[in-house]
């Protein structure tokens, strides 16, 4: 008989749920719900677990392509072919709640499960990538959550011996409140040696392994799908403790158990838990479990089933085992001094029984709960915000044209903008060397390098989202996002392969957030299929808005995009100056903009306007010129022109070996619009003079616009014959400007 316990619609709105969704649990039990069955499905229809109110539109991504060696959602990860009988296998996820509240255990545990999403595969992480996203740095409350992010990031990544090869900070008052902490990860394996999250074969016993159960990160899921507040302090049980040396072990452990051909599945128990890990594999092999969670290692002993169902104490795996080969797996978790516990079986039924001090607790069908299964699925109401049209109301003229010399107290400002300047501060708290894969700590480039050790490629990686242009137009905002990610790519040497997402949004309950989400969605598919970059997989994080004093304030919408892509080693390409005395070209077409621009937004205070130019056909065009370019041992170095525009563009490849640059301006736009606009598809080269023909003759091949606009120097830097001071000064303020912010 079931464990009955009185559930009152009190306890269902308590718990997240609406009042038809309430009916429709009543409806797939036959009867009404216990508290512990009620909780399960509070955390499993959460947004954060179900996606219902993104999984209409997220399934419309492209999702095909010849790379893809597991359909988007089918596993833990993305998995892509990337030559030489390997796979990438990555993902990116958000931990933005829980970095609110408690930033150094919230960015700690994030780093935590996304590598465990790699590992559960079979894959080795290689490399880390993170997009973080703070108030403005003048703020107390901003710079802690900052502070404690980093530090939590930088103590369980380096501890846990993965490198981190790249990422974006990015500050602005809307985040004050609401912190955007997204971790990527990216791993390398064995076609062959998938492990897959699948529970099937009636008999087979389940294991739980890793670390023991104990009460932190209950109604984790139910937390990060819900606003924050004054209050969500008191929410610090949802906030989970994770412990990078038990996950290192945990890692040797799985992967050697995967190589052991003893087990059926493994999946790690990241946002709900055991409840979680149950009903998905499950579903996934059409099955069913029967669970005693007397037998789960508990490291709390007042502790209640539910609790015990939902917790997400972290470095946790669930392992079917084949039959009779109990003894190998316990073996191997021996070795490794972690706990291997039989907790149940699968059955040949769509149903999950928990068993607790003798009693049945719950009794629920696995398919009911799950992602693309009996989970809700909305489709909500949009509506276009009012804001949208008036961002065209903004005119360049209403700006006065700077002359030269205010050009230059323009470009010394602009270096000490926190969203331009170095991110060193924070790169340094990071060990970016650990495993000696990294190949671009000598070399700077636009995308992170990571070595594949035994095959003639390396992995280029990066993650990209100016939330700015997205809060402009969501549409084309995302499509830049997707094309900045490739041109990433592409100046590093490298072929675009893949994309995983991370879609950081406000309520979706509110037609005009939803409006943003819908655009930006339909933006990333556009862009995609354009480079023939299927969408693996990702996150959606909604209620990313903060209730303070009653006033509620969505975050800019920020859809981040991580993509990978392959690099031939010998095709490597930076982004510095090699020598003085090379010219420097700019190509892409030059336009009259501003739009968009930090240098509208920060400098001039002019926060709403439209994107910046942008054009798919020529982007697309661009981009594969450059391709040839470097194939060819054309250039010297290639830099894209991104935040900051085209000063920050040299200044950044020429503070790298102290060169420097004299160059001139087209006089046929503004001086502020060719050296601080960000219009895009526009990428820096520079080539020895013995390479123009070559260089000329394959851009003629492809019609793309290209002019010559200087040559590298000593040190020294010029604009139109104007002496804008030497490098070293603008570096020593670049390098230490966030430093020096953090200090005050």
């Amino acid at each position: 008989m079931i464990q009955t316990e009185e559930v009152t619609l009190d306890t269902v709105h308590q718990l997240g749920l609406l009042d038809e969704e309430f009916e429709k649990i009543k409806e797939y039990l036959g009867r009404t719900p216990n508290f512990t069955e009620l909780s399960i499905y509070s955390v499993m229809w959460s947004e954060h677990a179900s996606y219902k109110n993104s999984i209409n539109w997220i399934k419309k991504l492209p999702k095909e392509g010849k790379q893809m060696l597991v359909a988007p959602g089918e596993e833990n990860a993305g998995m892509v072919d990337v030559g030489d009988g390997r796979a990438c296998v990555f993902k990116i996820e958000s931990h933005n709640h829980p970095c609110a509240v408690e930033p150094f255990q919230g960015a700690a545990t994030g780093v935590g499960g996304i590598n465990r999403d790699i590992f559960t595969m079979g894959a080795r992480p290689i490399a880390q990538l993170n997009a973080l996203r703070f108030g403005k740095l003048s703020s107390k409350h901003a710079k802690r959550l900052f502070s404690g992010t980093v530090k939590g990031i930088s103590h369980y990544g380096n501890s846990f011996g993965v490198p981190v090869l790249g990422g974006e900070v990015f500050f602005d008052e809307c985040f004050e409140n609401n912190p955007l902490v997204n971790a990527m990860s990216v791993g390398i394996m064995k076609k062959e040696d998938l492990i897959s999250a699948v529970a099937k074969g009636a008999g087979n016993p389940v294991y739980i392994v890793g670390s023991a159960t104990g009460k932190d990160g209950i109604h984790g899921a139910t937390f990060a799908s819900a606003d924050v507040t004054e209050n969500s302090a008191d929410d610090i049980p949802s906030i989970q403790v994770g412990d990078p040396f038990q996950e290192k072990l945990l890692m040797e452990a799985s992967l050697e158990l995967g190589k052991s051909g003893a087990i059926v599945g493994m999946q790690d128990m990241g946002a709900a838990g055991i409840i979680c890990s149950t009903s998905e594999m499950s579903e996934k092999g059409n099955s069913g479990m029967r669970i005693n969670l007397d037998e789960v290692p508990l490291r709390q002993q007042n502790i209640e089933a539910w609790e015990i169902l939902l917790s997400e104490s972290q470095e946790r795996m669930l392992v079917v085992v084949k039959k009779g080969q109990e003894d190998v797996v316990e073996k191997i978790f021996e070795k490794w001094d972690l706990n291997c516990k039989k907790i149940g079986e699968v059955i040949d039924e769509d149903m999950l029984y928990f068993y607790w001090k003798g009693e049945l607790v719950a009794k629920v069908p696995a398919s009911t709960l799950v992602l693309g299964g009996g989970a809700p699925r909305y489709d909500r109401e949009y509506t276009e915000p009012a804001y949208y049209q008036k961002r065209k109301d903004f005119k360049i003229e209403s700006i006065k044209e700077p002359n030269i010399k205010e050009a230059k107290d323009i470009a010394k400002a602009m270096v000490k903008n926190p969203n331009l300047a170095s991110k060193r501060w924070v790169i340094e708290q990071y060990d970016t060397m650990v495993g000696t894969r990294n190949m671009t700590t000598n070399r700077p480039a636009d995308s992170g390098v990571a070595n594949i050790k035994g095959s003639k490629n390396a992995i280029a990686m990066t993650c990209d989202c100016n939330s700015r242009y997205v809060y402009s137009d969501p549409f084309v905002g995302t499509e830049m996002a997707v094309a900045e990610a490739a041109r990433n790519i592409v100046c590093t040497g490298g072929e675009p392969l893949a994309v995983t997402n991370c879609c950081n949004f406000g309520n979706p309950y509110k037609p005009e957030t939803y409006w943003q989400f819908v655009n930006a969605v339909k933006g990333m598919g556009e862009a995609c299929k354009k480079f023939s970059t299927p969408v693996t997989g990702g996150n959606v994080s909604f209620y990313n808005q903060a209730s303070i004093n009653g006033v509620v304030e969505a975050v800019m919408p920020s859809p981040v995009i991580g993509m990978i892509g392959t690099v031939a080693k010998d095709n490597q390409m930076g982004l510095d100056f090699k020598a003085e005395n090379q010219n420097i070209y700019l190509l892409g077409e030059v336009v009259n903009d501003i739009n968009s621009s930090e240098y509208l937004y920060s400098y001039h205070g002019v926060k709403l306007s439209d994107v910046p130019y942008f054009d798919m056909d020529k982007e697309f065009t661009l981009q594969q010129a450059v391709k040839e370019l470097i194939k060819n041992k054309v250039l010297q170095s290639a830099h894209d022109v991104s935040d900051g525009g085209l000063f920050m563009n040299l200044l950044e490849s020429a503070m790298v070996k102290n060169l420097g640059f004299e160059i001139q301006t087209d006089k046929s736009v503004r001086l502020d619009s060719f050296l601080f606009g960000e219009s895009q598809s526009r990428i820096v080269v520079t080539i020895n003079e013995d390479k123009k023909a070559d260089f000329e003759a394959i851009l003629n091949k492809y019609n793309v616009p290209c002019q010559m606009i200087g040559k590298t120097t000593n040190g020294k830097i010029s604009i139109d014959d104007e002496d804008f001071g030497c490098v070293c000064e603008y570096k020593q303020v670049f390098d230490n400007i966030i430093g020096e912010e953090m200090e005050k």
